[in-house]
């Protein structure tokens, strides 16, 4: 390792273990958002075993979501993050198509995602 490289290194360590300690404030700090998966599903109008069956993940899985005892990571947050912001695209996907959807998500949905079909033309 070049000596440059590993001065910077150093620092960069020494710097850490002084943030860790308290004595020096961190240059930048991220907040991530907690994701309201009850909220989303509710404004799919679906069971839990629908919109489980929409994600292609176990009721059991969704349930710790919206009772907290666990959280959505990597794909499964950004997925519930496109369904929050753009519900249609998510529709466009997910719709039941006679003979091909092995996962039955229930007429209730069908009967929204054809409603929401029309009020987009």
């Amino acid at each position: 390792m070049k000596e440059e490289l590993f001065k910077e290194l150093v620092a960069s360590v020494r710097e850490g273990g002084a943030i860790l300690r308290g004595e020096t404030a961190p240059a930048r700090r991220f907040v991530v958002d907690k994701t309201d998966v009850k909220r989303i599903r509710v404004n799919y109008r679906l069971s839990q075993g629908q919109f489980a069956a929409m994600l292609g993940i176990s009721v059991a899985t969704l349930q710790n979501w919206e009772q907290g005892r666990r959280a959505p990571k990597g794909a499964a947050r950004v997925l519930l993050q496109v369904a929050a912001k753009h519900p249609e695209t998510v529709w466009d996907v997910v719709k039941p198509t006679v003979g091909q959807s092995k996962v039955r998500l229930g007429t209730r949905m069908a009967r929204t995602a054809r409603s929401r079909k029309i009020l987009q033309v």
